[in-house]
Order: structure tokens, then sequence, then C-alpha cells
């Protein structure tokens, strides 16, 4: 629940806006792939460069710094999915180092559309792929520029957080014949819920923060040109709307997808992202306007009496210190402690199922067409290096706390059980939760169940049964520490 209730006692309550009071900056940067660059993501393809590009990518950036005076930057990033663990922490090493940043102060985010360019730069021998490196050395480079522009630019603003519903997402685990395939299944519910974050500065909309689980796979092989697929739409229709950037982070999307995908016309993909589009400004246009809290105003007697409620300025004593004090004094506490930050990185263990030889999957995979069987091998391979070197692995997940909000983000993909688990488990807070966030560990972390029916998810993932639930407990204690915990200079980083 992103909007908290409560029960008037008396004129002048206020329905409570869950609310961050920091200062925010917000910075862009165009990486649109370049023509030629390999973008083969899908095993049917037979092609390898691209041709073209559907939208332009963006990387946003979103500076935020709050009571701690910690500052921390969150990189919205239109991008597929890192496949070997080099290639991520040598593009957020250098943004960490561009930027000055601890390895907590930074969450780079992946949209995962299935569209854009090959993020793997051991494909460099490859058609297209002599065009990766250059474009990871790009990817870093944008980070830092709009790193340093977001955080030089930020001034004190509000992020006002609520909810919506879009049913673009849908359940994809599909049994056809007592075969488990990956493709929407009318019998099953999905996680509809939008989480979105309105950020404003003196009362006017500086940006908006979506999170919507939805595996971006509308455009699949048979499209040449790479695409943001239905983000590049939904950004269109909220920033026509608010004259502000929009900023798109994945939910824990592991069994959800569009109920229409896998095909090579982008009107499809614009279509999904308007209906995404639109459910964000319906949630929107609900609230207050910036910086109001809806007021019971007082009553007018007609036919019935009549409670007014009305739109007034929600006063905030944090709000102004921040305004008027040095950046480097620690403003006083406002009672509702919507400023109040601190963040914390801290992996958790999990286990590895009894994994195959990448000889024993070719073997298994002999009867599938070939560019499958290279794609569905290579992956596996890429996916290990770097990752795999004893009975578990190291999973990391970052957690901040940012007032009202947290925002959770973690490298792998979860199923949206991860979401679901966490918003039930603190009703009252809104939580952003970020798949392909940061590294290393780009695996699925499938349902008990999803390994029983044989999903593709499952056989995938080197993860072993019940590390979904390991990642669940992990992330609810770091949120209850961060929800419970002062903000202080001992709190960050490792736990």
């Amino acid at each position: 629940m992103t909007t908290p209730t409560m029960t008037p006692t008396q004129i002048g309550d206020s329905i409570r806006v869950p609310r961050s009071a920091l200062r925010v900056g917000v910075a862009r940067r165009d990486i649109t792939p370049p023509t030629g660059i390999r973008a083969k993501n899908w095993g049917p393809a037979d092609w390898e460069r691209s041709e073209g590009a559907h939208r332009p990518f963006e990387l946003t950036a979103l500076a935020l710094i709050g009571d701690d005076l910690r500052p921390r930057v969150l990189l919205a990033v239109d991008g597929t999915w890192w496949r070997r663990v080099a290639d991520e922490q040598g593009v957020r090493g250098a943004i960490l180092d561009g930027l000055g940043l601890e390895a907590d102060q930074l969450m780079l985010s992946l949209s995962h559309t299935h569209a854009g360019a090959v993020l793997c730069a051991a494909d460099a021998h490859l058609p297209g792929g002599e065009l990766i490196p250059g474009y990871l050395e790009a990817l870093a480079e944008a980070g830092v520029a709009a790193g340093r522009e977001a955080l030089a630019g930020a001034e004190p603003g509000l992020i006002e957080w609520t909810s919506g519903r879009c049913t673009l997402a849908a359940d994809r685990e599909l049994d056809l014949d007592g075969r488990a395939l990956v493709g929407y299944n009318p019998a099953a519910t999905a996680d509809d819920t939008v989480t979105i974050g309105r950020i404003s500065v003196d009362g006017a909309v500086h940006a908006t923060l979506v999170n919507y689980a939805c595996h971006p796979t509308t455009l699949a092989w048979q499209s040449r040109e790479v695409s943001p697929d239905y983000v590049g739409a939904m950004r269109e229709i909220v920033e026509g709307a608010t004259d502000a950037p929009c900023l798109f982070v994945q939910g824990a999307s592991g069994e959800l997808a569009p109920r229409e995908q896998y095909t090579g016309d982008v009107t499809v993909a614009d279509r999904h992202g308007r209906s995404l589009g639109h459910a964000v400004l319906a949630a929107l246009d609900a609230l207050p306007v910036p910086g109001d809290e809806l007021t019971l105003d007082g009553v007018v007697e007609s036919g019935a009496p009549l409670a007014i409620w009305a739109g007034r300025p929600f006063v905030s004593s944090l709000r102004s210190s921040l305004r008027d004090r040095r950046r480097d004094a620690v403003p006083e506490r406002a009672e509702r402690d919507e400023g109040s930050t601190t963040g914390l990185v801290a992996s958790v263990e999990l286990p590895l199922r009894d994994l195959p030889t990448l000889d024993e999957l070719a073997e298994e995979w002999a009867d599938i067409d070939v560019r499958s069987r290279e794609e569905r091998v290579g992956r596996a391979r890429n996916l290990r290096d770097g990752y795999i070197d004893g009975p578990t692995v190291t999973h990391p997940v970052w957690v901040w706390r940012l007032g009202d909000a947290v925002i959770v983000g973690h490298p792998g993909e979860a199923y949206s059980r991860l979401q679901t688990s966490l918003r039930a488990r603190f009703l009252d807070t809104p939580i952003v939760v970020m798949n392909l966030t940061n590294g290393p560990g780009f695996v699925y972390l499938p349902t008990r169940e999803a390994y029983d029916r044989g999903a593709y998810q499952a056989w995938q993932t080197p993860l072993a049964p019940g590390a979904l639930e390991l990642l669940e407990q992990h992330a609810a204690r770091l949120v209850e520490a961060v929800l419970t915990r002062p903000a202080s200079p001992t709190t960050q980083g490792e736990i």
C-alpha cells in the first residue's frame, strides 16, 4: 500500500502521502547502440548485426542526497543483461571511480530489453562484436557524465510515492502437452503493481520513477532493429504529460511478460508501452499537486452534510533545513522522518544445484537447431565465468531507505514473489524492487513450483531450489534494518 489511509478525527487532518524529502538531481544521456553492433539475443535469429534503431536508448541518472549527506546515484539504463561478471564490474567500477562513490552508493539497473546490444566483450570476435568493447566504454562514460551532472544539480525536493495497476504483465509459465513453455498462461494471475515516485522541486515535476515487473520480450528475432521495447513508448507518454524525464526500473519479473510477444512488429511494443504509460499517468493524476496533502477542510451543509477534502501544502521542517543549511551541516529531523536516509549492501550465500558440464549440455541439446544450441551453451559458459567457484555463490543485495520509501536492488532475475512478499510484509512502506541491478549474479531465482514443472528458468539457472526463499528472507532483514536503524556513517556499506 503506497498511499496509507487514516480516519480523520478533526478538521485539518490529512491523508498521508508517502514522501522522501531530500536533494534530488536528474540528468540523461543518449546511449543508442551504433548500427551494426552485435544484437543477437535469440537462438532462432539468422542475423547478428543490428540494422537500425526503433527508438532511442537512454541512460538517466537520479542523484539522491538525504540527511546522512551521503550521495546516492540510481542509473536507469536501457540495456539487455550482463553475460559476464567482468563486463559488469568493468562498467560499474569505472562509474564508481569517476563519481568518487563507494559500492553502496550506486545502483545501475538494466531495463532488460531483449532487443538491445549484446553486453559481452567476449563476443568481440563474432559479427558485430567488434563494436561491443567501445560501447561498454561509452556506457561507463555516459554513466559518469550523467551522474556528475545530476549530483551537481541536486536541489531540495520531494519524491511522492503512489502505486497503480497495469495489466500488461502476464504469467509466462504455460504447460502444453506435458511440456513447460515460456509463454502466456491464461489460467494464472500476475502481479500488476506499478510503483511510482513523482519527483518535484519547488512544486514542479522534475522526473518520474516507474517500477514495473514485465519482461521486455515483445520484440524478438524477427526484428533487426535495436529497441527499448515497451519502455520507449511508456517514456514518451509519461514525459509528454509531465514535461520531465521518466526513469524505468525493471521489477521482479522472472515469470512475467506481455501476453503478446516474440514478434518483429514494433507497433505491438509501442502499444504495450502506451498501456503502461497511461497506467502511470492515471496513478499520478490521483495524487494531490506536488507538495500537497488531501486535507479535511470543513463541512458544508447541503441536502446532506458534506465533508470537504482539498489539497493543502504539506510543511516540512526538513525541507526548509535542506534548503537553508550548508551542504556539510546535518539538518534537523522532521517529525515524520521523511528525510531519513541510510543504505546497506550485504550478500547472501545461495546454494547451487548439481551442474552438468558444458559438453553434457551440448549433448543434451543435440536435437535442437545449431544456432539455438550455440546460444544456450554460450550463455551457460559466460554465466559461470567469474561467478561459480564453489558449492555456493555470493548474491549481493543493495537497500536504500529514502524517507518513507525503500529501494531494493539485486543482480538476478527473481520471480515476482520477491516483491509481493516484501510489500505484504511492509504494508505502509513504498518498496521499489529491482531485478538486474549491479552484480554479480545474473541468474534466475525461480519458485520451487517452477523447478517442479521443469520451467526454463529452473533448468537455466545454476541455483538450487530454495534460493529465492533465501533471497526473500535476506532482503526482508535488510529492509527491516534500514527502517529501524538511525542513519550514521557506521551504518553504511557491508553488514
